[in-house]
């Protein structure tokens, strides 16, 4: 992420959710937002804000104008909000025609995901260990790029990481760190967690012609104009032949 942020140019960026992570570190726009939604989450302890101004706010209601940020960077922060979708539509409100969004998120249909689903149905009958945290709604790279569809955010960049099983060891982690370089290679949508980067695209309008099509006897036929010393009756018999021609060309 921090390579994609620092390539993309602007004034305003805002960063939505997750501040123990700054995902606009490395980022240079002069104007950096960082927006959460309760007021605890802005002020943990040891955490360094840096140039970034802090703010609470609803996800699904921002405090920016339309049209007003260059970038908008969502670590995670679909998963944990009430309104996904009105948090994404937010975003495209907020976001200049050709500005960019970079969204994380971790894909239910990977190894993790499958993990944590069968750590819920084992909670019915039992204690069990959720490998991930409890709070929020995993939501899937198809679903999500409906979603940015319909909002005329067009994908840039998607990919996928971390291939390896939901083991809670260090070492168990490491033995299977090869399965990392065969998943982006043998099954590259089933990574555990996935980054994307949309644009904005706004569309033009386009003038179009009329239908209908001239004549090919009105535009190659002869017209006699009269001068200001000749008869109205030539005028007049010159048109008069130029609509019988017409008349039999349709009759044809």
């Amino acid at each position: 992420m921090a390579s994609t942020v620092a390539n993309l140019f602007g004034f305003h960026a805002l960063q939505l959710g997750l501040p123990e992570l700054d995902a606009l570190e490395s980022n240079r726009m002069p104007h950096r937002w960082l927006a959460t939604q309760t007021a605890v989450d802005s002020a943990l302890p040891g955490q360094t804000v840096g140039p970034r101004s802090t703010l609470v706010t609803d996800f699904s209601a921002l405090p920016f104008p339309a049209n007003s940020l260059d970038l908008v960077v969502l670590p995670h922060a679909l998963e944990l909000t009430h309104d996904p979708h009105g948090a994404l539509r937010e975003v495209a409100r907020v976001l200049v025609p050709d500005g960019r969004v970079v969204i994380c998120g971790l894909n239910p249909l990977s190894l993790w995901g499958f993990r944590q689903r069968r750590a819920h149905l084992c909670r019915r009958f039992g204690a069990a260990q959720l490998f991930l945290p409890e709070a929020g709604e995993f939501i899937g790279y198809l679903r999500l790029r409906d979603w940015l569809r319909l909002l005329s955010l067009e994908i840039e960049v998607g990919q996928f990481g971390c291939y390896r099983p939901a083991f809670s060891s260090q070492a168990w982690l490491q033995r299977f760190g090869w399965m990392d370089a065969a998943g982006a290679r043998w099954w590259p949508i089933l990574g555990a967690v996935y980054f994307l980067v949309a644009v904005k695209r706004v569309r033009g309008m386009t003038l179009l012609n009329p239908g209908w099509k001239t004549s090919r006897w009105l535009a190659t036929a002869p017209v006699s104009v009269a001068n200001s010393s000749g008869s109205k009756r030539a005028g007049s018999q010159n048109i008069a032949d130029i609509h019988q021609k017409v008349d039999a060309c349709e009759r044809d």
